[in-house]
């Protein structure tokens, strides 16, 4: 995990991780623009920054600096739960005050983070690794969205979207059949490519924004003005910051095992929590809402069996680039989504092995493990696989309860607390007290 490598393969090995992650802050600068009618110009600024921080996050975590940052592959960008919950504000409230809370958010992760460590040791390999197969599971629906667009609108499951993610699933399969050596470890890249070069021959690419404009985009700082700092407005994003650390808690301790790191979680996992918000500190800044660890890159070390943590620091030089070039970011964004989306797929599939491999060590063989197990993927699958079921409850409520990752780790945590701790404990005392009213 700490070797460098001669720095061709490195720069190789991070330029995959970017291009499987850099859909994602592509499209979540589009959806927002769409959205909130926001002009052209405006949209490649924050295109621009969204790269430029998702590179400086990442080495955050990578190179460990101080006490940010686990000093683990990681790889971070923006989108997913907190790009809709920044939306929702900025509809409700105004952009400026959805960038207010965006910064007050990171600040609540500083303040919330004593009392978070303090519960790590509640969070055993059974808790983890339950959480760990939602992950992956929500992930991997994530992916399959990306190639078959949301059910119920227009050219959803399109034959050609279809084939184009099933042709790139096997060419990367093809990739790490054939190949060998530093050719398998970019099996990823090398099938992402020769999807998008199978969608070009179908003519499945839209080029019409990779040109125009310059070739130098700098990101620019407060570009809704002045922040406006409304705690009532910045609840929902608050809330989701404890299933975010949640979430990063599961994504450290996996990492670490992909990687084969001993960490100790009650300080590393706090480390990338600060990671991800001194990166939404910044981010806020520069009017993007709150940064997240990546999910698919953690795959993406699993599947090529590069743990090198430079490779994602290096990564983080290519966002850096990408984000002051604005032609680069252009023909990035012409990546068909279902070609993105069969790559995710892929390595978003290999977070849930890893967790079934977590729960493995778990000592399932207990039927109270078991239990506590099923009862969790049950609750925690329930707002994955049946979307919208709390629509009717109240919105500050239902952004916990569809936080599948939250639902479930909570609950595998209090079922853990009370079938391990507090029943032998209570069994203990009775038995206790029987043998001395026997005497």
């Amino acid at each position: 995990m700490d070797e460098s490598r001669p720095l061709l393969r490195i720069v190789l090995f991070g330029i995959q991780h970017v291009l499987v992650m850099a859909a994602t802050p592509v499209s979540a600068m589009f959806l927002m623009s769409a959205t909130l009618g926001l002009g052209a110009e405006l949209t490649v600024e924050l295109l621009s920054a969204a790269f430029v921080l998702s590179g400086v996050g990442s080495l955050i975590q990578s190179l460990g600096p101080w006490k940010f940052g686990p000093r683990l592959p990681f790889v971070m960008l923006p989108g997913g739960a907190p790009l809709i919950l920044f939306l929702s504000i900025a509809e409700q409230h105004g952009l400026r005050t959805a960038t207010g809370a965006v910064i007050l958010t990171a600040a609540f992760y500083f303040v919330v983070l004593p009392v978070f460590s303090r519960l790590l040791r509640f969070f055993p390999a059974l808790v983890i690794g339950t959480m760990i197969v939602i992950v992956g599971v929500n992930l991997v629906k994530v992916g399959a969205v990306l190639v078959t667009g949301q059910p119920g609108t227009p050219g959803f499951a399109d034959p050609r979207d279809l084939g184009l993610g099933m042709a790139t699933i096997g060419f990367t399969v093809a990739c790490y059949l054939l190949f060998t050596g530093i050719l398998r470890q970019l099996a990823v890249m090398m099938g992402l490519l020769a999807g998008t070069a199978l969608a070009g021959v179908l003519g499945a690419i839209d080029a019409s924004g990779a040109g125009g404009g310059g070739v130098f985009s700098l990101p620019e700082p407060m570009p809704f003005g002045s922040p406006v700092f409304n705690l009532v407005a910045a609840l929902p994003l608050m809330l989701y910051s404890l299933a975010s650390m949640a979430e990063a808690t599961g994504q450290t301790v996996i990492n670490a095992e992909a990687v084969g790191k001993d960490i100790d979680a009650r300080t590393d996992v706090p480390r990338t929590v600060r990671g991800d918000a001194l990166t939404s500190l910044l981010g806020g800044c520069f009017g993007l809402p709150l940064m997240v660890t990546s999910g698919e890159n953690i795959g993406i070390v699993r599947v090529t069996g590069v743990r090198s943590r430079f490779v994602t620091a290096a990564a983080g030089v290519v966002l850096i680039v990408i984000g002051f070039l604005a032609p680069v970011s252009r023909a990035i964004s012409v990546i068909p989504s279902a070609v993105v989306g069969g790559t995710a797929m892929v390595v978003f599939a290999v977070i849930t092995v890893l967790g079934i491999q977590m729960l493995g060590r778990s000592d399932l063989d207990r039927h109270t493990s078991t239990f506590i197990c099923a009862v969790a993927l049950a609750l925690g699958l329930l707002p994955i696989l049946v979307p919208g079921v709390y629509g009717h409850f109240p919105p500050n409520v239902r952004i916990l309860l569809e936080s599948g990752v939250a639902v479930g780790a909570f609950v595998a945590a209090v079922l853990n607390i009370l079938f391990h701790h507090v029943r032998p404990g209570v069994a203990a005392r009775l038995t206790t007290a029987r043998t001395e009213s026997d005497r």
